[in-house]
Protein backbone atom coordinates (compact mmCIF):
# COMPACT_ATOMS: atom_id res chain seq x y z
CA UNK A 1 0.00 0.00 0.00
CA UNK A 2 1.51 3.44 -0.99
CA UNK A 3 0.81 6.29 1.59
CA UNK A 4 0.18 9.32 -1.14
CA UNK A 5 -1.22 12.04 1.46
CA UNK A 6 -0.36 15.25 -0.67
CA UNK A 7 -1.47 13.39 -4.38
CA UNK A 8 -4.54 12.51 -2.13
CA UNK A 9 -5.21 16.64 -1.81
CA UNK A 10 -4.27 16.31 1.67
CA UNK A 11 -1.62 18.55 3.83
CA UNK A 12 0.69 15.91 5.08
CA UNK A 13 1.26 17.54 8.36
CA UNK A 14 -2.28 18.57 9.12
CA UNK A 15 -3.09 14.73 9.00
CA UNK A 16 -0.33 13.70 10.72
CA UNK A 17 -2.63 14.83 13.42
CA UNK A 18 -4.90 12.24 13.30
CA UNK A 19 -2.08 9.49 14.56
CA UNK A 20 -1.27 11.58 17.42
CA UNK A 21 -5.04 12.31 18.48
CA UNK A 22 -5.72 8.59 18.57
CA UNK A 23 -2.42 8.01 20.34
CA UNK A 24 -2.30 10.55 23.12
CA UNK A 25 -6.11 10.60 23.65
CA UNK A 26 -7.31 7.30 23.83
CA UNK A 27 -4.43 4.70 23.01
CA UNK A 28 -1.49 5.97 25.79
CA UNK A 29 -4.41 6.73 28.54
CA UNK A 30 -5.51 2.87 28.31
CA UNK A 31 -9.05 4.44 26.64
CA UNK A 32 -8.57 1.91 23.93
CA UNK A 33 -6.56 -0.90 23.20
CA UNK A 34 -5.86 -0.34 19.70
CA UNK A 35 -7.16 0.39 16.58
CA UNK A 36 -6.94 0.80 13.03
CA UNK A 37 -7.65 3.34 10.51
CA UNK A 38 -7.89 4.54 7.05
CA UNK A 39 -8.77 7.75 5.04
CA UNK A 40 -8.70 7.28 1.20
CA UNK A 41 -9.57 10.23 -1.69
CA UNK A 42 -9.29 10.18 -5.31
CA UNK A 43 -8.12 6.41 -5.26
CA UNK A 44 -5.53 6.96 -3.37
CA UNK A 45 -4.34 6.20 0.16
CA UNK A 46 -4.12 9.45 2.28
CA UNK A 47 -3.82 7.67 5.67
CA UNK A 48 -3.13 3.98 6.97
CA UNK A 49 -2.59 3.92 10.90
CA UNK A 50 -2.47 0.10 12.81
CA UNK A 51 -2.18 1.43 16.13
CA UNK A 52 -2.08 -0.57 19.63
CA UNK A 53 -2.82 -3.79 20.65
CA UNK A 54 -5.79 -5.81 19.95
CA UNK A 55 -5.58 -7.83 22.71
CA UNK A 56 -4.31 -6.72 26.05
CA UNK A 57 -4.49 -9.85 27.96
CA UNK A 58 -2.39 -11.79 25.74
CA UNK A 59 0.22 -8.38 24.38
CA UNK A 60 -0.40 -9.11 20.54
CA UNK A 61 -0.16 -5.81 18.76
CA UNK A 62 -2.67 -4.42 16.44
CA UNK A 63 -2.31 -6.27 12.99
CA UNK A 64 -2.92 -4.77 9.05
CA UNK A 65 -5.46 -7.52 8.61
CA UNK A 66 -6.94 -7.69 12.34
CA UNK A 67 -10.46 -9.20 12.47
CA UNK A 68 -13.16 -6.86 14.38
CA UNK A 69 -16.93 -7.53 15.36
CA UNK A 70 -18.45 -5.06 12.94
CA UNK A 71 -21.51 -5.59 14.55
CA UNK A 72 -24.33 -3.01 13.34
CA UNK A 73 -21.84 -2.08 9.96
CA UNK A 74 -23.13 -5.26 8.38
CA UNK A 75 -26.67 -3.33 8.14
CA UNK A 76 -25.65 -1.11 4.99
CA UNK A 77 -24.31 -4.78 3.25
CA UNK A 78 -27.64 -6.24 4.11
CA UNK A 79 -29.60 -3.21 2.96
CA UNK A 80 -27.40 -3.05 -0.33
CA UNK A 81 -28.03 -7.06 -1.01
CA UNK A 82 -31.84 -6.82 -0.63
CA UNK A 83 -31.57 -3.81 -3.17
CA UNK A 84 -29.91 -5.67 -5.15
CA UNK A 85 -32.54 -8.41 -5.82
CA UNK A 86 -35.16 -5.00 -5.86
CA UNK A 87 -33.05 -4.44 -8.98
CA UNK A 88 -33.72 -8.19 -10.42
CA UNK A 89 -38.09 -7.44 -10.20
CA UNK A 90 -38.23 -9.28 -6.87
CA UNK A 91 -40.84 -6.68 -5.09
CA UNK A 92 -41.16 -2.88 -4.64
CA UNK A 93 -40.26 -0.52 -1.97
CA UNK A 94 -43.81 0.57 -1.40
CA UNK A 95 -44.69 -3.54 -0.87
CA UNK A 96 -46.44 -4.95 2.24
CA UNK A 97 -44.20 -6.79 4.28
CA UNK A 98 -46.98 -9.10 4.65
CA UNK A 99 -46.64 -10.12 1.07
CA UNK A 100 -43.81 -12.37 1.75
CA UNK A 101 -44.56 -12.78 5.61
CA UNK A 102 -47.96 -13.51 6.00
CA UNK A 103 -48.29 -13.20 9.90
CA UNK A 104 -47.82 -9.48 9.39
CA UNK A 105 -51.00 -9.18 7.92
CA UNK A 106 -52.48 -8.56 11.22
CA UNK A 107 -50.06 -6.30 13.06
CA UNK A 108 -51.48 -3.80 15.78
CA UNK A 109 -49.99 -0.50 16.58
CA UNK A 110 -50.12 0.52 20.56
CA UNK A 111 -51.46 2.51 22.14
CA UNK A 112 -50.64 3.11 25.72
CA UNK A 113 -50.32 0.10 28.65
CA UNK A 114 -47.49 -2.35 28.83
CA UNK A 115 -47.83 -6.52 29.24
CA UNK A 116 -51.50 -7.34 29.50
CA UNK A 117 -52.82 -4.18 30.25
CA UNK A 118 -51.58 -2.64 26.20
CA UNK A 119 -54.35 -1.51 24.29
CA UNK A 120 -53.61 -1.78 20.48
CA UNK A 121 -55.23 -0.15 16.94
CA UNK A 122 -55.28 -0.95 13.41
CA UNK A 123 -52.18 0.47 11.78
CA UNK A 124 -53.07 3.94 9.12
CA UNK A 125 -51.14 1.53 6.81
CA UNK A 126 -49.08 -1.61 6.67
CA UNK A 127 -45.48 -2.16 7.19
CA UNK A 128 -43.61 -1.48 3.84
CA UNK A 129 -40.23 -2.88 2.22
CA UNK A 130 -39.21 0.59 2.09
CA UNK A 131 -40.35 0.98 6.13
CA UNK A 132 -37.70 -1.81 7.03
CA UNK A 133 -34.96 -0.08 5.17
CA UNK A 134 -35.29 2.85 6.65
CA UNK A 135 -35.82 1.90 9.78
CA UNK A 136 -39.59 3.48 9.92
CA UNK A 137 -41.51 0.11 10.48
CA UNK A 138 -42.46 0.81 14.30
CA UNK A 139 -40.17 -2.04 15.34
CA UNK A 140 -37.70 -1.79 17.85
CA UNK A 141 -34.73 -3.85 19.73
CA UNK A 142 -36.75 -5.66 22.09
CA UNK A 143 -35.44 -4.28 24.91
CA UNK A 144 -31.74 -5.93 24.44
CA UNK A 145 -29.66 -2.44 24.18
CA UNK A 146 -29.28 -0.38 27.21
CA UNK A 147 -31.11 2.90 27.31
CA UNK A 148 -33.60 1.93 24.95
CA UNK A 149 -36.12 0.26 25.74
CA UNK A 150 -39.33 1.22 25.05
CA UNK A 151 -43.28 -0.23 25.98
CA UNK A 152 -43.58 -2.47 23.32
CA UNK A 153 -40.40 -4.76 24.29
CA UNK A 154 -42.14 -6.75 26.43
CA UNK A 155 -44.57 -8.10 24.16
CA UNK A 156 -41.21 -9.17 22.12
CA UNK A 157 -40.10 -11.41 24.68
CA UNK A 158 -43.18 -13.11 25.21
CA UNK A 159 -43.84 -13.54 21.77
CA UNK A 160 -39.99 -14.95 21.51
CA UNK A 161 -39.45 -12.19 19.02
CA UNK A 162 -35.97 -11.65 20.35
CA UNK A 163 -32.76 -12.55 17.69
CA UNK A 164 -31.28 -15.95 18.48
CA UNK A 165 -28.72 -17.08 16.74
CA UNK A 166 -28.97 -20.29 17.33
CA UNK A 167 -33.08 -20.86 15.58
CA UNK A 168 -33.53 -20.02 11.57
CA UNK A 169 -34.12 -16.37 10.32
CA UNK A 170 -37.93 -17.24 9.68
CA UNK A 171 -39.12 -17.92 12.92
CA UNK A 172 -37.90 -14.65 14.37
CA UNK A 173 -39.60 -12.97 10.92
CA UNK A 174 -42.84 -14.74 11.63
CA UNK A 175 -42.92 -14.22 15.55
CA UNK A 176 -42.62 -10.46 14.81
CA UNK A 177 -46.24 -10.21 13.62
CA UNK A 178 -47.80 -10.72 16.71
CA UNK A 179 -45.31 -8.00 18.01
CA UNK A 180 -47.10 -4.53 18.55
CA UNK A 181 -45.82 -1.95 16.39
CA UNK A 182 -44.41 1.01 18.51
CA UNK A 183 -46.13 3.49 16.03
CA UNK A 184 -48.16 3.72 12.68
CA UNK A 185 -45.21 2.71 9.38
CA UNK A 186 -43.76 5.87 8.56
CA UNK A 187 -44.69 8.21 11.00
CA UNK A 188 -41.58 8.25 13.54
CA UNK A 189 -37.98 6.50 13.36
CA UNK A 190 -36.15 4.00 15.43
CA UNK A 191 -33.22 1.94 15.48
CA UNK A 192 -34.37 -1.59 15.58
CA UNK A 193 -34.30 -5.53 14.22
CA UNK A 194 -35.93 -4.12 10.72
CA UNK A 195 -32.68 -5.20 9.19
CA UNK A 196 -32.42 -8.91 10.41
CA UNK A 197 -36.00 -8.87 8.69
CA UNK A 198 -34.64 -7.72 5.45
CA UNK A 199 -32.15 -10.74 5.89
CA UNK A 200 -34.72 -13.06 6.19
CA UNK A 201 -36.21 -11.74 3.04
CA UNK A 202 -33.06 -11.57 1.03
CA UNK A 203 -33.07 -15.37 2.39
CA UNK A 204 -36.59 -15.66 0.84
CA UNK A 205 -36.92 -14.20 -2.10
CA UNK A 206 -33.12 -15.75 -3.54
CA UNK A 207 -33.46 -19.24 -2.33
CA UNK A 208 -30.13 -18.83 -0.63
CA UNK A 209 -29.04 -18.74 2.83
CA UNK A 210 -28.09 -15.10 4.02
CA UNK A 211 -24.24 -16.28 4.19
CA UNK A 212 -24.05 -18.02 1.12
CA UNK A 213 -25.87 -14.87 -0.38
CA UNK A 214 -23.45 -12.07 0.87
CA UNK A 215 -20.80 -15.04 -0.43
CA UNK A 216 -21.36 -15.05 -3.74
CA UNK A 217 -22.78 -11.87 -4.50
CA UNK A 218 -20.84 -9.35 -2.41
CA UNK A 219 -18.00 -10.70 -1.06
CA UNK A 220 -16.03 -12.95 -3.29
CA UNK A 221 -16.65 -10.05 -6.10
CA UNK A 222 -15.16 -7.43 -3.54
CA UNK A 223 -12.77 -9.71 -2.56
CA UNK A 224 -13.91 -9.54 1.42
CA UNK A 225 -12.06 -12.71 2.09
CA UNK A 226 -12.09 -12.23 5.67
CA UNK A 227 -15.74 -10.93 6.57
CA UNK A 228 -18.38 -13.36 7.73
CA UNK A 229 -20.49 -14.63 9.94
CA UNK A 230 -17.91 -16.62 12.21
CA UNK A 231 -14.66 -16.66 12.64
CA UNK A 232 -12.65 -19.87 11.02
CA UNK A 233 -9.74 -21.37 13.00
CA UNK A 234 -7.25 -20.19 10.48
CA UNK A 235 -8.14 -16.44 11.36
CA UNK A 236 -8.22 -17.28 15.19
CA UNK A 237 -4.50 -15.90 15.55
CA UNK A 238 -5.76 -12.07 13.98
CA UNK A 239 -9.08 -11.82 15.67
CA UNK A 240 -9.77 -8.71 18.09
CA UNK A 241 -10.52 -8.77 21.85
CA UNK A 242 -13.19 -6.85 22.74
CA UNK A 243 -13.86 -3.94 26.08
CA UNK A 244 -15.49 -2.56 27.87
CA UNK A 245 -15.14 0.49 29.96
CA UNK A 246 -15.46 -0.55 33.69
CA UNK A 247 -17.12 1.83 36.53
CA UNK A 248 -13.24 2.80 37.16
CA UNK A 249 -12.88 3.90 33.88
CA UNK A 250 -10.85 1.06 33.40
CA UNK A 251 -10.65 -1.55 29.90
CA UNK A 252 -12.58 -4.40 30.98
CA UNK A 253 -12.79 -7.97 28.75
CA UNK A 254 -16.14 -7.74 27.37
CA UNK A 255 -15.52 -10.76 24.70
CA UNK A 256 -12.44 -13.22 24.92
CA UNK A 257 -11.56 -13.88 20.95
CA UNK A 258 -10.70 -17.67 22.07
CA UNK A 259 -14.65 -18.78 23.40
CA UNK A 260 -16.37 -16.13 21.37
CA UNK A 261 -19.82 -16.84 20.02
CA UNK A 262 -18.66 -14.96 16.70
CA UNK A 263 -16.07 -18.83 16.77
CA UNK A 264 -19.62 -20.50 16.12
CA UNK A 265 -21.39 -20.71 12.91
CA UNK A 266 -25.35 -18.88 13.36
CA UNK A 267 -28.73 -20.94 12.17
CA UNK A 268 -29.72 -17.88 11.89
CA UNK A 269 -27.48 -15.09 10.89
CA UNK A 270 -27.88 -11.68 11.96
CA UNK A 271 -28.11 -9.29 8.53
CA UNK A 272 -28.62 -6.02 11.51
CA UNK A 273 -25.34 -6.75 13.79
CA UNK A 274 -23.48 -10.11 13.01
CA UNK A 275 -20.71 -9.82 10.58
CA UNK A 276 -16.85 -9.86 11.43
CA UNK A 277 -14.75 -8.58 8.99
CA UNK A 278 -11.12 -6.34 8.21
CA UNK A 279 -10.50 -3.02 7.56
CA UNK A 280 -8.82 -3.52 4.18
CA UNK A 281 -12.23 -5.62 3.38
CA UNK A 282 -14.95 -2.98 4.54
CA UNK A 283 -12.22 -0.69 2.28
CA UNK A 284 -13.42 -2.70 -0.49
CA UNK A 285 -17.14 -2.12 0.44
CA UNK A 286 -16.90 1.62 0.42
CA UNK A 287 -14.54 1.80 -2.59
CA UNK A 288 -17.61 0.03 -4.20
CA UNK A 289 -19.93 2.43 -2.77
CA UNK A 290 -17.85 5.41 -3.68
CA UNK A 291 -17.73 4.31 -7.96
CA UNK A 292 -21.43 3.95 -7.98
CA UNK A 293 -21.33 0.03 -7.29
CA UNK A 294 -18.57 -0.87 -9.64
CA UNK A 295 -15.64 -2.39 -8.43
CA UNK A 296 -12.96 -4.25 -10.41
CA UNK A 297 -14.75 -4.98 -13.35
CA UNK A 298 -18.21 -5.98 -10.89
CA UNK A 299 -21.27 -3.96 -10.70
CA UNK A 300 -22.72 -4.96 -7.45
CA UNK A 301 -25.39 -2.16 -7.56
CA UNK A 302 -26.95 0.65 -9.99
CA UNK A 303 -25.92 4.71 -9.92
CA UNK A 304 -29.09 4.97 -9.60
CA UNK A 305 -29.73 2.47 -7.04
CA UNK A 306 -27.33 3.17 -4.50
CA UNK A 307 -28.41 6.84 -5.19
CA UNK A 308 -32.00 6.69 -3.97
CA UNK A 309 -30.61 4.47 -0.88
CA UNK A 310 -28.05 7.49 -0.01
CA UNK A 311 -31.61 9.97 -0.40
CA UNK A 312 -33.11 11.33 3.19
CA UNK A 313 -36.35 8.78 3.21
CA UNK A 314 -38.01 11.23 6.08
CA UNK A 315 -39.71 13.31 4.10
CA UNK A 316 -39.12 16.72 4.71
CA UNK A 317 -38.04 16.06 8.10
CA UNK A 318 -34.84 14.85 10.15
CA UNK A 319 -34.11 12.10 12.78
CA UNK A 320 -34.10 15.27 15.23
CA UNK A 321 -37.96 15.09 14.47
CA UNK A 322 -38.23 12.11 13.83
CA UNK A 323 -36.50 9.73 16.13
CA UNK A 324 -37.93 8.04 18.55
CA UNK A 325 -34.84 8.60 21.75
CA UNK A 326 -31.75 8.94 21.29
CA UNK A 327 -28.84 7.40 19.46
CA UNK A 328 -25.53 7.48 19.36
CA UNK A 329 -24.65 7.22 15.77
CA UNK A 330 -26.54 9.98 14.56
CA UNK A 331 -25.99 13.59 15.27
CA UNK A 332 -29.85 14.40 14.98
CA UNK A 333 -30.25 18.15 13.50
CA UNK A 334 -29.08 18.12 9.75
CA UNK A 335 -29.16 14.17 9.81
CA UNK A 336 -31.42 12.36 7.47
CA UNK A 337 -31.58 8.45 6.76
CA UNK A 338 -31.76 6.63 3.66
CA UNK A 339 -32.31 2.83 2.96
CA UNK A 340 -29.58 1.28 5.24
CA UNK A 341 -27.52 4.99 5.73
CA UNK A 342 -27.28 7.86 7.48
CA UNK A 343 -26.53 10.80 5.95
CA UNK A 344 -25.69 14.98 6.25
CA UNK A 345 -28.46 16.95 5.61
CA UNK A 346 -27.41 20.24 6.27
CA UNK A 347 -23.46 20.16 8.10
CA UNK A 348 -24.81 23.89 9.51
CA UNK A 349 -27.60 22.31 11.77
CA UNK A 350 -25.41 18.92 12.36
CA UNK A 351 -22.61 21.02 13.64
CA UNK A 352 -20.19 18.75 11.22
CA UNK A 353 -18.76 18.86 7.80
CA UNK A 354 -18.95 16.72 5.08
CA UNK A 355 -22.89 17.37 3.96
CA UNK A 356 -23.93 15.30 1.63
CA UNK A 357 -22.18 12.15 3.01
CA UNK A 358 -23.87 8.98 4.21
CA UNK A 359 -22.34 6.50 6.88
CA UNK A 360 -22.97 4.24 9.78
CA UNK A 361 -21.13 2.34 12.90
CA UNK A 362 -21.06 -0.45 15.02
CA UNK A 363 -22.14 -1.26 18.39
CA UNK A 364 -18.02 -1.83 19.10
CA UNK A 365 -17.57 1.96 18.50
CA UNK A 366 -16.88 0.81 14.21
CA UNK A 367 -17.26 3.48 11.54
CA UNK A 368 -17.20 4.47 8.30
CA UNK A 369 -18.19 7.34 5.91
CA UNK A 370 -18.58 7.45 2.31
CA UNK A 371 -18.49 11.39 0.65
CA UNK A 372 -19.24 11.49 -2.92
CA UNK A 373 -18.47 15.16 -3.25
CA UNK A 374 -14.99 14.93 -2.09
CA UNK A 375 -14.38 11.33 -3.66
CA UNK A 376 -13.23 10.31 0.17
CA UNK A 377 -14.34 7.80 2.22
CA UNK A 378 -12.84 6.76 6.18
CA UNK A 379 -12.92 3.61 8.38
CA UNK A 380 -12.06 2.95 11.78
CA UNK A 381 -11.99 0.21 13.56
CA UNK A 382 -11.31 -0.78 17.18
CA UNK A 383 -13.41 -2.88 19.89
CA UNK A 384 -15.02 -0.95 22.59
CA UNK A 385 -18.11 -1.36 23.54
CA UNK A 386 -20.78 1.04 23.51
CA UNK A 387 -19.96 3.14 20.32
CA UNK A 388 -21.72 5.98 22.63
CA UNK A 389 -18.61 6.21 24.78
CA UNK A 390 -16.69 8.51 22.60
CA UNK A 391 -17.21 10.77 19.72
CA UNK A 392 -14.57 9.28 17.35
CA UNK A 393 -16.40 10.13 13.71
CA UNK A 394 -17.12 14.13 14.97
CA UNK A 395 -13.18 14.36 16.29
CA UNK A 396 -11.48 12.22 13.38
CA UNK A 397 -14.08 14.40 10.76
CA UNK A 398 -13.00 17.28 12.26
CA UNK A 399 -9.24 16.07 11.75
CA UNK A 400 -9.30 14.48 7.93
CA UNK A 401 -11.48 17.43 6.44
CA UNK A 402 -9.43 19.67 8.34
CA UNK A 403 -6.38 18.96 6.39
CA UNK A 404 -7.61 18.66 3.16
CA UNK A 405 -5.84 20.97 1.37
CA UNK A 406 -6.79 21.41 -2.18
Amino acid sequence: MIIQPAAAGFSEAKLARLELHLQQRYIFPGKIPGCRILISRHGKTAYSGTLGKMDLERGKPMQDDTVFRIYSMTKPITSIALMMLYEEGHFQLTDPVYKFIPSWKQQKVWVEGRGHTMTTRKPASPVTLQHLLAHTAGLTYGGILPGMEQPVDQAYREAGAVRDSSEPLELFAHRLGSVPLLYDPGTRWSYSVATDVCGYLVELMSGQPLAQFLKSRIFDPLGMKDTGFSVPDAALDRFAACYIRGPDKELQLQDDPLNSAFRRTPVGPSGAGGLVGTLPDYANFCQMLLQNGEFNGHNIISRTTLELMTRNHLGNSNLAQMAVGGFSETSNEGVGFGLGFASTLDQVAAGTVGEGDFYWGGYASTLFWVDPKEALYAIFMTQLIPSATFNFRGQIKNIVYGAIAD
